[in-house]
């Protein structure tokens, strides 16, 4: 297949597998579920991997970061002002965990010390994929965070469901 041709078969992929998923009402689904179309069309071996047009990637996180940063308001940074040190304890303690599990993983499973600690760091799949790319590993990136994500996603609602009561606030809060 010619490669405009091949694009388009992994776009559309994308595209299906992200308003699929979309239906499904878990956070993040379009991300995931894209990611998941794009995926089997690429790991079924039938067309060649997806080269994209110089400059791609550089748009895309341009992208990805415009998306992120249109979230942050003067609310949020209020908000930080109240949340600055948890910010801080659940950030340090998801890297510090990340740097452990990552190095863990990587001796127990003989897998690449990049791989695992990119995998295992606090980061979303957008973002640690776009960086596990730049040394060459994107893809076992987005593959360990996408079953993260998933996961996540899928079970931890059902937990919250469990722990906290209907009104959204902790027992005995």
């Amino acid at each position: 297949m010619t490669y405009p041709w091949n694009l388009l078969v992994y776009l559309a992929a994308g595209l299906g597998g992200g308003l699929l998923a979309l239906r499904t009402g878990i956070p993040a689904a379009p991300l995931a579920g894209a990611l998941l179309g794009a995926g089997l069309v690429s790991m079924s071996g039938r067309l060649e991997i997806a080269q994209w047009p110089s400059g791609t990637r550089t748009l895309l996180e341009i992208a990805i970061g415009t998306v992120i940063g249109t979230g942050l308001t003067s609310a949020t940074v209020l908000e930080l002002g109240r949340l600055w040190r948890p910010a801080l304890l659940i950030t340090f303690t998801l890297v510090a965990t990340g740097l452990v599990v990552g190095l863990w993983s990587s001796r127990l499973l003989g897998i690449d010390p990049l791989v695992s600690l990119l995998g295992a760091a606090p980061g979303g799949i957008s973002g640690m994929s776009l960086v596990g790319a730049e040394y060459g590993v994107g893809a076992a990136v987005a593959a360990l965070h996408a079953v993260r994500l998933i996961t996540v996603l899928l079970v931890l609602p059902l937990i919250v469901r469990l722990v906290l009561p209907a009104g959204g606030a902790p027992p005995g809060g």
